[in-house]
C-alpha cells in the first residue's frame, strides 16, 4: 500500500483554510488550476511510497516511538507559497522546529523498518493546496496568501495515511486518503 506520516489540521483550522480558498478561486487564473479538496489537507512529514504489508508490524512499533517522543506542540495555517509553476500550498507557523522533528523522526522510523526512502530532504511544512498542469503564474495566489492566518491548534498526533490513486480516469479525480494508523505525542516514560 502506498502510505506516508502526516500531520492531519483539525476541523476548524480546515473550515478556515476552505474559505480562503473559496476567495482564491475567485482571482483570474483559478480555473486553469487543480484544486485539492478538504479530504486531502494534511501536512506530509515522510513519503513513504509503496510498502510491503510485511513491513507494517515494524513501521507501526516505530512510528509509535517516534510519536511518543514527540512532544505536542502549536500549529496554525500561515501564508502560503509556490513550487515553482506547479503546486500552490498554504504555509504553517509555530512549532515548525517540533514539526521538522517529527518529520526526521518518521522518516527514521520508516527507514527502520526497512523502507528505502527517498533522498532525505530538509522538511518544509506545507498543505497542497492547488496544481497547474502547465505553467501558471501562480504569484498572484500567493500574494493573496500573505495575509492568511488560521487560528492555532495542538499538534497531537502523528498520522499514518494510506493513498489511494484515482484509477476511474474520470478527469478531475482525487486520491482517496484514508487514516491507517494513529499515535498520540508526548507519551515516553
Amino acid at each position: 500500500m502506498r502510505l506516508f506520516a502526516a500531520v492531519l489540521p483539525p476541523t476548524p483550522a480546515v473550515d478556515e483554510l476552505a474559505l480562503e480558498i473559496d476567495r482564491l478561486r475567485t482571482l483570474p487564473g483559478a480555473d486553469a488550476l487543480r484544486w485539492t479538496g478538504r479530504p486531502g489537507w494534511h501536512f506530509t512529514l515522510a513519503f513513504m511510497g509503496e510498502v510491503d504489508d510485511a513491513l507494517l508490524p515494524e513501521l507501526h512499533e516505530r512510528l509509535g516511538r517516534a510519536a511518543h517522543r514527540t512532544v505536542a506542540f502549536p500549529l496554525r495555517l500561515h501564508r502560503g507559497g509556490r513550487f515553482g509553476h506547479r503546486a500552490l500550498w498554504a504555509g504553517a507557523a509555530g512549532g515548525l522546529e517540533e514539526m521538522r522533528l517529527l518529520a526526521e523522526r518518521a522518516d527514521a522510523a520508516a527507514r527502520r523498518a526497512g523502507i528505502g526512502m527517498d533522498e532525505h530532504r530538509r522538511y518544509q511544512a506545507h498543505l497542497t493546496i492547488a496544481r497547474s498542469r502547465d505553467d501558471a503564474d501562480l504569484r498572484p495566489f500567493v500574494e493573496e496568501l500573505e495575509a492568511f492566518e488560521g487560528t492555532p491548534w495542538d499538534v497531537g498526533e502523528l498520522a499514518l495515511v494510506r493513498s489511494n490513486l484515482p484509477v476511474s480516469g474520470v478527469r478531475g479525480e482525487q486520491p482517496r486518503y484514508e487514516t491507517v494508523g494513529a499515535w498520540p505525542l508526548g507519551l515516553a516514560g
